[in-house]
């Protein structure tokens, strides 16, 4: 049997209750996620890129390091 490793504080219960959440969420609400998420990150920024980019993205972001 494989057995499902959840991070510490985490359950298979508290996982349903987070995907009903998501699940039930409007696009506008997911719209207001998004914008708030993008909003708090001054020196972040959300971008759509193709798909067939994201394994050199990966690679990009895995070898930048952040300026102290």
């Amino acid at each position: 049997m494989n057995q499902t490793k959840f991070p510490a504080g985490w359950d298979e219960g508290r996982v349903r209750e987070l995907i009903a959440e998501l699940d039930a969420r409007t696009d506008e609400e997911w719209v207001a996620a998004d914008e708030a998420a993008a909003a708090a990150g001054e020196d972040e920024v959300v971008v759509a890129v193709p798909a067939a980019l994201m394994p050199e993205i990966r690679r990009l972001l895995a070898a930048y390091k952040k300026p102290a």
